[in-house]
């Protein structure tokens, strides 16, 4: 196959999913099933062999992301449901006081979307907006932008959020590298995004809180009795600990700085992602428990977890499934050569293709996933160490970030909470999700000089 051949098909699959997906109105799980197959075929494969190819991508990937999300799922949901992510809120605004609360609220989102989804993190805490706006009479966006700057950096760039747990498995790279470079970029990024931008941009466009707060829906928790902060700071560390020990312990037994011994094994067994984030959710089903939670009720949280976290689970497998179909036609080996004669660098080149996909069609998880679908295949020929894969999971995740507009269903979700009419929704948000793109792309490229 000739390069201008290869170029046709990855530019042709992209075009058939954007079609599917935004013209047609089919789940982005069965678009990337069927641009799948169309891969298969234009590449010339075996129908049998296709089928074959979808089975395989599907099992590969689902064995390890299924078990991921839907544990990080279950542990998050238990959190929220506590007030967890309240009580990080309240604490960390009394430390540093009303002056520095957009610093406050920046590490507030960047911690709470650890475990939870961006979308409800902001539910949960816009009260707390409100009335920070309402005491200081500044605008809405002098405390929201931070807020949703930490929600958006940490939910793009660290696991166990979906999005970096899955393009991690079909880069195949551990999660303790994108964990660690994660929060390494990703803090700047969220400072420059939340409280240096939120501070411009609060004085250009004044939003006053409404007449009466939104109330959050759902709340199981008793807003006068919150959890203590150094319980949920130690809850939802747990995992990324465990997570990042495991990781150092295999390099440093792969250096022979420490000797592989039934200490060493220990360290990564526990550190596993599956071993961490079991116990975490355990520990955090003790402490739902403890706070008088009854096992009935901690049972019907776990079930009410598992169903957004299914429609990621399968999105996830479809994108593995593009990514097998790439490999077994033999196009990943071709594209890998081509892509070794290019100027751009794969990091560059991974940000590109994932902030088209954003571009067109919203989602930034479908995003993330299709790039790294495309991409998986052709990144064995460079012979990349780990840290050089967690840099491009992180590159795809920040251009998978970019310009959130009118098809980003958080788009009309933070316009709605803060009052915005939708030019000024484009002005705030929308930039905002711009600049954690630009940047996390800017900090990444400066982070592969290093490694």
């Amino acid at each position: 196959m000739s390069t201008p051949f290869i170029i046709f098909i990855v530019v042709s699959a992209v075009a058939v999913l954007l079609f599917m997906v935004l013209k047609l109105k089919v789940s982005a799980f069965i678009s990337l099933l069927i641009t799948a197959v169309y891969v298969g075929i234009v590449t010339g494969m075996p129908l049998n062999e296709i089928t074959k190819s979808i089975q395989n991508g599907m099992a590969g990937t689902l064995g390890f992301v299924a078990t991921v999300v839907g544990l990080g799922a279950i542990f998050g949901q238990l959190l929220e449901s506590s007030g967890g992510a309240e009580s990080l809120a309240r604490f960390l605004l009394r430390k540093f006081g009303e002056k520095h609360a957009p610093w406050a609220m920046v590490i507030t989102g960047f911690l709470v979307a650890i475990p939870i989804f961006l979308d409800v993190g902001f539910i949960i805490l816009v009260p707390i907006i409100y009335a920070l706006s309402r005491d200081s009479k500044k605008s809405l966006l002098y405390y929201a932008i931070p807020l949703l700057a930490g929600l958006a950096v940490t939910h793009a760039f660290v696991p166990p959020t979906p999005g970096p747990v899955a393009v991690a498995d079909i880069i195949n790279v551990s999660l303790g590298w994108v964990i660690f470079l994660g929060i390494v970029i990703g803090f700047p990024v969220a400072i420059i995004a939340g409280p240096v931008w939120g501070r411009y941009i609060s004085k250009k466009i004044y939003l006053a809180p409404p007449a009466e707060f939104v109330q959050t829906e759902n709340i199981d928790y008793d807003k006068n009795n919150l959890p203590p902060f150094g319980t949920i700071a130690f809850l939802i560390s747990v995992p990324l600990l465990l997570i990042v020990f495991s990781t150092l312990s295999s390099v440093l037994v792969q250096k022979g700085i420490m000797e592989k011994s039934l200490l060493s094994d220990g360290i990564e067994f526990i550190g596993h992602p599956f071993s961490a984030l079991i116990i975490a959710t355990l520990l955090a089903s003790v402490f739902c428990l403890k706070r008088g939670m009854d096992k009935q009720k901690v049972l019907q949280l776990s079930t009410k977890a598992l169903g957004p976290a299914g429609i990621i689970i399968l999105i996830t497998g479809a994108g593995g499934v593009l990514k097998q179909i790439l490999v077994d036609s033999g196009i990943g080996k071709i594209m890998a050569e081509s892509m070794a004669g290019s100027a751009l660098p794969p990091i560059v080149l991974a940000w590109l293709l994932a902030a088209v996909v954003r571009l067109a069609q919203g989602s930034a998880t479908v995003a993330m996933i299709t790039a790294a679908g495309i991409l998986a295949p052709a990144l064995g020929a460079f012979n990349l160490s780990e840290p050089q894969l967690a840099l491009i999971v992180l590159s795809i995740a920040s251009g998978a970030t970019i310009a959130s507009h009118v098809n980003d269903s958080g788009f009309w979700l933070v316009g709605k909470y803060l009052g915005m009419t939708e030019k000024q929704t484009l002005q705030s948000w929308t930039v905002m999700e711009t600049i954690i793109a630009v940047c996390g792309l800017a900090f990444t490229l400066l982070a592969s000089l290093f490694f």
